[in-house]
């Protein structure tokens, strides 16, 4: 169930193609069909802002915060997102094809159910995250801070765990077929399957 803020401003289906964010400050501000197709910028903050219907095809953000934000029904096709926090933000409905995600805090964040097929998140703090359901086969998850995450029946086969933290992830809770692994996660995702494992 989404939690909408409330909202003081709006922009209303405004033409921000290839904008530049830098610097910018924007609270409480509703964001309606807004194209910012391959918008930049580094620094900008956003917050308790709601974006509906938003483009950001092809956008590549450094160090923009988009705290306790929700975005419902936004594209981020080919968005690259460098070091940015999105704690607290909520996602709806959101497409994510080719989306590539470098470092950044996205704890507490609820992508419950979302495609993430295709996506790539490399070094991201994901703790606590609600990633329950979500549709992440063939995804790439390097080195992910993935503790207190909710990955009940997540499927995740075919995707890319290396050097996450798996501490959360019940094995029997979500799909893993063909994941892959580390050597110690393997160990880690055996013990809590219940097996015991010792050396040849």
């Amino acid at each position: 169930m989404i939690r909408l803020p409330a909202t003081e401003l709006t922009v209303r289906a405004e033409d921000w193609y290839s904008r530049d964010l830098t610097g910018e400050d924007h609270m409480a501000t509703l964001f309606a069909d807004v194209d910012m197709t391959e918008a930049t910028g580094t620094g900008a903050t956003f917050d308790s802002c709601v974006f509906c219907g938003v483009r950001l095809n092809s956008a590549h953000l450094t160090e923009i915060a988009f705290t306790s934000c929700v975005f419902d029904a936004c594209v981020f096709f080919d968005t690259t997102l460098e070091r940015c926090k999105l704690v607290g933000s909520q996602f709806n409905d959101c497409r994510f094809d080719l989306l590539k995600v470098e470092g950044g805090n996205w704890s507490f964040t609820d992508l419950h159910r979302a495609a993430l097929a295709g996506a790539r998140f490399d070094g991201v703090r994901l703790r606590e995250a609600d990633l329950s359901g979500i549709k992440a086969s063939g995804a790439v998850l390097l080195g992910c801070d993935l503790s207190g995450a909710d990955l009940a029946e997540a499927d995740l086969s075919d995707a890319d765990l290396r050097g996450s933290d798996l501490s959360a992830l019940d094995p029997l809770g979500a799909n893993l077929t063909g994941a892959v692994v580390g050597e110690a996660q393997a160990i880690l995702l055996a013990e809590r399957l219940g097996l015991v494992v010792r050396p040849d």
